[in-house]
């Protein structure tokens, strides 16, 4: 059970439910093959019975192999399958005349009869309504239509009565039509969820982007006047150098300050440095999220009132925590609370999704060489080693691992002075800490 249930989780919800779309329309050939063609044995004896299974069983083979084209051909993998469709509606046919024949000469028994009215039933259903997976919506219900006018008309050519003739028409339009339905909605349904995991995917895709301009514009910002005066001071100093003028070291010192400024400026830039605002970057991390169709729900106190320093410590938590969760895992849920206890600030991100261990990857902490590895060796480096080394300039403490089945659980701690409590935070966090 484990590999099959292993098999089902790496399948993103798209191939689901394109899964479950598939082998629901399979199961009517297994149906149709088992359940009539298999019971038409008893009252149709082994040799008609086994004629009669055999042609259900053609039938069967087709419409299962009719399924898997129509559906590759509706997400544009495969040309459409019309000698395909032609051929399941000329079995269909074959298969309907076989069976009226069977009960017009067949042995004169109740159960002949019975049994080939079952075949006939199902095969003139399960044909149309497996043929309008591969054809335009306009043309399903058409076919319905078509097959049940063609029953009426072989019924009648044979003598029939009409009445008989046209309730059987109608009970095959009916039951073609509903096939026809739920195989036309079953593909704009497979459509719909393929389009919106798209929309999700180019979602996070602008997310990422607009967070690429404002790096390039930060950096633009930070570098673009120092290097302007940079290059013109070189210039100063290379002309007051050729005529001897002793400012030229002057200007080289300026130079070389205002580099180191520079890269002191890009480290900051880089690592990201500059003052993160708790109460955006829980916005931001909300809205990342459910665009990587993960669940985010902030819940406990409110950051308004916390001192400046504790905000921008808890905002590169919410930050690296919310940047573990796309990276590692398999996460739908995750859940934030904040709170004030006992003079502490208590900052919980949990998420769903862990894999087991040993199995390559992990939950929002992730392996601390991967998310430490675009930081720098120095104190600000990124990852839940740079974090802890955040708090710890202000005596707050990190702890970061499992929290149950498949849940993983990041918690910050930062003491607040007496007087920087906020009345405004101060909620019940009986939760938080639990």
């Amino acid at each position: 059970m484990r590999g099959p249930g292993r098999w089902w989780r790496r399948k993103s919800t798209p191939e689901k439910v394109e899964t479950y779309t598939r082998w629901s329309f399979h199961s009517f050939a297994v149906v149709e093959f088992f359940f009539v063609g298999v019971t038409a044995l008893t009252p149709l004896g082994v040799r008609l019975g086994g004629l009669v299974l055999l042609m259900v069983g053609v039938h069967a083979v087709v419409c299962f192999a009719t399924v898997s084209r129509a559906l590759d051909w509706t997400r544009g993998r495969r040309p459409q399958p019309v000698r395909l469709l032609w051929t399941l509606a000329a079995v269909t046919a074959g298969v309907a005349v076989a069976t009226i024949g069977i009960a017009e000469r067949g042995p004169d028994h109740e159960s002949v009869g019975t049994a080939a009215a079952a075949v006939f039933g199902v095969v003139l259903i399960f044909g149309p309504g497996i043929i309008a997976l591969g054809v335009r919506p306009r043309w399903a219900f058409g076919i319905a239509g078509a097959f049940a006018a063609g029953t009426c008309l072989v019924l009648l050519a044979l003598g029939a009565p009409a009445l008989a003739a046209i309730l059987t028409a109608v009970s095959v339009l009916s039951g073609g039509v509903f096939l026809a339905f739920a195989a036309v909605f079953s593909v704009w349904l497979l459509n719909a969820v393929y389009e919106i995991d798209e929309a999700r995917e180019n979602r996070a895709r602008l997310a990422v982007a607009e967070e690429r301009l404002r790096f390039g514009r930060d950096l633009h910002d930070v570098m673009g006047r120092n290097l302007a005066v940079i290059a013109l001071k070189s210039e100063l100093a290379v002309q007051l150098a050729e005529r001897g003028r002793p400012e030229a070291v002057a200007q080289m010192v300026e130079v070389q300050r205002l580099a180191r400024e520079s890269q002191r400026e890009v480290r900051e830039v880089v690592r990201g440095y500059r003052e993160a605002d708790l109460t955006s970057e829980l916005a931001g991390a909300q809205g990342v999220l459910a665009a990587a169709g993960i669940s985010c729900t902030v819940s406990g106190g409110t950051p308004v009132g916390l001192p400046a320093g504790v905000q921008s410590a808890l905002g590169w938590v919410v930050r690296e925590a919310a940047t573990n969760v796309l990276r590692h895992g398999d996460a739908q849920r995750c859940e934030v609370r904040l709170g004030v206890l006992e003079g502490r600030v208590v900052l919980t991100v949990e998420n769903d999704g862990v894999a087991e261990a040993g199995s390559g990857s992990s939950g929002s902490s992730g392996s601390s060489s991967s998310s430490d590895s675009s930081g720098s060796s120095g104190s600000s480096g990124s990852g839940l080693a740079g974090l802890r080394e955040r708090l710890a300039e202000i005596d707050g403490r990190l702890e970061a691992g499992p929290a149950g089945k498949g849940l993983f659980r990041l918690t910050a701690e930062i003491p607040l002075p007496p007087v920087a409590v906020p009345a405004a935070a101060v909620r019940s966090v009986r939760e938080v800490s639990a």
